[in-house]
Parts: C-alpha cells; sequence; structure tokens
C-alpha cells in the first residue's frame, strides 16, 4: 500500500533561521520542506506564540506572512495574547479573515474556568475556529492552559461550549488515556507507559463529548497512543473522525514515531484503510477547510 501524503496539524516554524543553541533551533518554511517530503508531509498548520510573540517564536504576523507565502504548504492557526476580553471576538474574527484556520497553540498559564479563556472559548465557536490547546498541571508551572488530575475543568469546559471544537495535546492531556494515570504535577508531565488501563479520562471524554478532538503530535500523544498497540489501534478506529496527525516538529532534524508507525499499521492491514486516510489527511480538510 502507497503511503499516504499527510497533513501535519501542528508545526512550529519561524520566518528567518534560527541560530542553533543546544538541540534548540528553528527551521524556516523552506528549510523545513526537504523534511516534510521526506516524511511524506504535503502541508502543516503553523502554531502562532500569540499576538506580540517576539523572535524566535512566531506570532499571528509572522504566521500569516509565512503562509500567505507558500499556501500550497502551509496553513496558519493565530493566538491571542491575555489581555483586553472585550475586544476578544473582533481580534479573533480578524484573524479569521486573514486564513487563520483555528486557535492554536493556547497557552495561555490559567485554569479553563478562567472568565478569559471562556471568552475565548465563546468566540471561537461562534466564529468556528477550532481550539488546540496545551495543557499544564497548575498555574506557574510551565506554560498551558491549566486542569487538575483527572481533567473536570476541560469536562465542564466541553459541556458548557458544545459549539467549539477542543484538540487536546500535551502530556497533562494524554497521558489520562489511562485510568491509572498519576496524579502528582511532575508525573503528570510525563509520556504515558505500559498497558492502558480502563477508566481513563480521555477516552470517557471522547465518549461523551463530540467537540472533544485530539491533536496527535509530539510523543505525548505517540506514546498515548502506541504504549498499548491493541487499545491504541481500537482508540484509532472508534474516534476515527476525530484524531488528527500531527508532529510538533520545529526543525528539520525532527522526527516522531507516529507517523511511520501509522503507516506500518495501515500497510499491514491492522489499522483500516478509512481510519488511515481520515487521520491523516481527511478531517483537516474537512474540519479545517485544508
Amino acid at each position: 500500500m502507497e503511503r499516504l501524503q499527510k497533513i501535519d496539524l501542528h508545526m512550529h516554524l519561524s520566518p528567518c533561521q534560527v541560530p542553533r543553541e543546544g538541540d534548540l533551533w528553528i527551521s524556516t518554511p523552506a528549510g523545513m520542506l526537504p523534511h516534510m517530503r521526506q516524511l511524506g508531509i504535503e502541508k502543516a498548520v503553523l502554531m502562532s506564540a500569540g499576538e506580540s510573540a517576539a523572535p524566535p517564536m512566531a506570532g499571528n504576523e509572522a504566521c500569516h506572512a509565512m503562509a500567505a507565502a507558500d499556501p500550497e504548504h502551509f496553513a496558519w492557526m493565530c493566538n491571542l495574547d491575555p489581555k483586553d476580553p472585550e475586544t476578544i471576538p473582533q481580534r479573533l474574527a480578524v484573524c479569521k479573515a486573514l486564513g487563520a484556520v483555528g486557535v492554536g497553540e493556547l497557552m495561555i498559564n490559567r485554569r479553563l474556568d478562567d472568565p478569559l479563556l471562556r471568552t475565548i472559548f465563546a468566540a471561537a465557536g461562534q466564529l468556528d475556529l477550532p481550539v488546540t490547546f496545551h495543557m499544564s498541571p497548575e498555574a506557574g508551572y510551565s506554560y498551558g492552559v491549566v486542569d487538575q488530575p483527572g481533567l473536570p475543568l476541560l469536562e465542564k469546559t466541553l459541556a458548557d461550549f458544545p459549539d467549539t471544537k477542543f484538540l487536546g495535546h500535551s502530556q497533562c492531556f494524554w497521558i489520562e488515556m489511562s485510568g491509572d494515570a498519576p496524579t502528582g504535577k511532575e508525573e503528570r508531565n510525563q509520556w504515558g507507559k505500559g498497558p492502558v488501563l480502563p477508566g481513563g479520562r480521555v477516552p470517557e471524554m471522547f465518549a461523551r463529548y463530540p467537540n472533544l478532538y485530539g491533536d496527535l503530535s509530539a510523543n505525548s500523544a505517540g506514546q498515548a497512543i502506541m504504549r498499548d498497540p491493541a487499545f491504541g489501534l481500537r482508540f484509532l478506529e472508534t474516534y476515527a473522525d476525530r484524531l488528527l496527525f500531527a508532529t510538533d516538529m520545529v526543525n528539520a532534524e525532527m522526527v516522531f514515531p507516529l507517523g511511520a508507525w501509522l503507516d506500518q499499521q495501515a500497510a499491514e492491514g491492522r489499522l483500516s484503510r478509512s481510519a488511515y486516510q481520515k487521520i491523516c489527511r481527511e478531517n483537516a480538510q474537512r474540519i479545517f477547510g485544508l
């Protein structure tokens, strides 16, 4: 079976080459294209670091410019700075008019029930802009929207904003795939390991809330799917309409194993062709208009 050309729902690039500092460097779109071809990625959605992000992070203006310069290979999501809640609907509407296909990567380090975040979620739903969020275990720790063990605030958010599509991402979200998810701050910020046990909050909420989607990027999502292959394949088949291939790559040396694993499972008949096509390409086209 021929490898499917994928759409990557989560990539970070910079309009100018960012010099290497240790292991951290950021590719330009032109620098990433050969690597994308090697990995079978036809198009990528660029994540924004906000309205006033400073280099090397790419904000709304830079992401818009990169996508506009090569719309065949790149699209973009917008992001918001934590300010002026009363203008959020207008600011998001401007981003959508400029071509933003979603809000992401949302990483404001506040609880999910914070009024500012709830204003963003309401406006995003009204504008049909899906929200990709990074989750943190507590305010003041790293970055990302904040929820408690068991994700009670996410569940309330999903219930309160049924017209808003939420794409779960990061360790604190995907470690809740299993019923034995840890509760400690440091442990919640790790990749899941070992067999997936019944009672995981992520599967429960996927079953209950049709507005919950999965960003399958980085090793957090990769491990959630591959740690228990039999469970992972069932999850992929069950929720094939709401799972989207993504990588979270920032440079042309990064490779996350889930893409090749999906190719192999489909080629060997363990993942249906229908689910494979939806996850790797068709959902991005349908949900984000790509």
